[in-house]
């Protein structure tokens, strides 16, 4: 039998933090090994109980922004957010959070969240994929070639370059200039939006692995 995925949770409402205990303790596939309330609490929180998947709400005594790179270190972390700002979530993804789950909805989707997190994935609620997708419509009237949709693909899926390379039996730099070539025809900032990109067109479906840097 696999062991449970084993999730800490940091947030500052004690009656949230009960409520997601509540929904995780019906499923026998995970284990809440421990919570933090503040900020500061939640290194030492992750140094005594190691965990999978860190439960992190974006407002606690202080925003998180700034600590959800060093924090994804130690565990893949799943936002917690009553905000449904666009902007928000990709900088999350970008500072190397593996989910965002909408407060509001957390109770109907957080396992979905968990699984595919645990899998390896990266979650986004429909209401943000679909505001994240239409920011990023002008980018799909452009077109690819068939070696650079390919390169999409696989970058999307999260592979490095040098993987790219090997499953597509080309030189790393010949990789290297491609995804040049499409950030500048797409006029995307990094991989995250060629990701997102990627979602939008249909290269890739939203439940496959994004970029974790």
């Amino acid at each position: 039998m696999d062991s449970p995925i084993r999730i800490a949770i940091a947030d500052d409402h004690a009656m949230f933090r009960q409520g997601l205990k509540s929904v995780l303790a019906l499923q026998p596939s995970v284990s809440v090994v421990g919570e933090a309330e503040r900020v500061d609490d939640i290194v030492p929180l992750l140094e005594r109980s190691p965990c999978d998947i860190l439960l992190l709400d974006l407002q606690m005594d202080r925003k998180v922004t700034a600590d959800i790179a060093q924090l994804s270190s130690r565990a893949k972390i799943i936002l917690l957010t009553a905000n449904e700002d666009v902007d928000e979530a990709v900088t999350a993804l970008r500072e190397g959070a593996h989910g965002v789950v909408l407060k509001r909805f957390a109770v109907e989707t957080l396992m979905d969240a968990v699984r595919t997190v645990a899998a390896g994935e990266t979650w986004l609620p429909p209401r943000l994929q679909t505001r994240m997708a239409s920011e990023l419509r002008g980018a799909t009237r452009i077109t690819l070639t068939v070696r650079e949709r390919d390169i999409v693909r696989l970058v999307a899926r999260g592979l490095r370059n040098g993987e790219v390379a090997g499953k597509l039996f080309i030189s790393e730099e010949t990789v290297k200039t491609h995804l040049n070539n499409i950030f500048r025809k797409l006029n995307l900032r990094d991989r995250v939006e060629l990701t997102l990109y990627a979602v939008r067109i249909g290269l890739i479906g939203v439940d496959e692995r994004m970029p974790e840097g």
